[in-house]
């Protein structure tokens, strides 16, 4: 019996643990627990029916219970994203995935979460939220925070293996475009955009067609002017493959001007208001066009089907080429200037879009910049 300076007394016994170490064990306070059953406690520790757990095998399993939840799993396979992925978006993506998947899952022992609770936890996100873009990244992750595990021999089975194919394919308003019919009449107003900047930008967005993420994020040392070419690194691209995008006259002239008003060096193209180490917001360019009277009728996204069905009507043979100018890419197909996509094709169809573009609507005029 021990009996501690406060008169309180407690039952211990004394023996070896798990690593071969004295040391102490409480059977109980006296005289909550009576002298035979606290002997009782005794033989069992001596007879091994009850094991003694040090405070390092309790960190230890601890340490167990933890890589088994999801949210450990699911911050493994970020972390491999790290070197590849921008900054902006690591954190963007990182954000998402506690905001969507960690509320619902991240304590969860992923090996016990079934393939039917994930159809239905996205079915049920796309139905009420409407999210479909969104979801689509969101189970890419969750497949290949899967898939890692499998390779790391924890699971033989990844239970998200097929799930696209009960999942929509697309969100019928992720490209509002208008008919092309309109588009002169939307680019006179784009032009006269109370910034400059973010003008240039739509119609860049216009000419070059790229997803708008590609364009926020983009920085100068992407683009060759020399050869032509924006050089677009895996980490902005929605496959992580990288691409290049033949640039037309049209297009350079767009970038020669927005390099020349700059007021701030930035790497960015459209540096954040507050930052001239980050992008600009992934609304910008759509709050632009709402202001211009195009709220649900045009996003930027849009103008990516507005080039690939004007292109597609006019170069019916060659569905491949648009599809590369579209980055539709396959996983294999690498190289700066992508040179084995049907670049010097790209470029004809490059300038042709931005010469029909200059036809319908006129070549844009600048101000000149007087230096003093």
């Amino acid at each position: 019996m021990k009996v501690q300076t406060s008169g309180k007394k407690s039952w211990q016994l004394r023996l070896k643990n798990n690593e071969g170490k004295w040391t102490w064990v409480g059977l109980g306070s006296y005289p909550d627990v009576s002298v035979k059953n606290a002997r009782a406690q005794a033989l069992k520790f001596q007879s091994g029916e009850l094991q003694i757990v040090t405070r390092s095998e309790r960190l230890k399993q601890a340490q167990r219970d933890e890589s088994e939840l999801f949210e450990y799993l699911m911050r493994d396979w970020i972390d491999t994203k790290k070197n590849t992925w921008d900054p902006t978006t690591f954190k963007k993506e990182v954000q998402s995935i506690e905001k969507h998947l960690l509320p619902v899952f991240g304590q969860r022992k992923y090996k016990d979460i079934t393939s039917g609770e994930w159809l239905e936890f996205f079915q049920t996100k796309q139905r009420e939220e409407k999210i479909f873009n969104r979801i689509e990244k969101l189970v890419s992750y969750c497949r290949n925070a899967y898939d890692l595990a499998v390779f790391k021999d924890e699971i033989k089975f990844n239970p998200l293996t097929g799930i696209q194919k009960f999942l929509d394919k697309s969100n019928p308003g992720c490209m509002k475009h208008i008919p092309i019919k309109e588009l002169p009449e939307m680019i006179g107003k784009i032009r006269e955009y109370r910034s400059e900047e973010i003008s240039i930008g739509l119609e860049l967005l216009i000419h070059m067609f790229p997803r708008p993420g590609e364009l926020r994020q983009a920085q100068w040392k992407q683009f060759d002017f020399d050869e032509r070419v924006w050089i677009r690194p895996g980490s902005i691209m929605k496959k992580g493959i990288e691409h290049g995008i033949p640039l037309s006259d049209q297009a350079i002239t767009l970038l020669t001007r927005l390099k020349s008003i700059s007021k701030r060096e930035s790497d960015y193209l459209f540096p954040a208001r507050d930052s001239v180490n980050k992008s600009i917001s992934n609304l910008t360019f759509n709050t632009a066009l709402n202001r211009l009277g195009y709220f649900g009728k045009q996003n930027p996204h849009g103008f990516r089907h507005i080039a690939s069905t004007k292109l597609n009507d006019k170069f019916s043979d060659r569905s491949q080429v648009i599809e590369s100018a579209l980055a539709h890419l396959k996983s294999g197909v690498k190289g700066a200037y992508d040179k084995g996509a049907h670049l010097r094709e790209r470029y004809e169809i490059m300038q042709y879009w931005s010469d029909y573009l200059e036809q319908i609507c006129g070549p844009r005029e600048f101000p000149k910049i007087h230096v003093s």
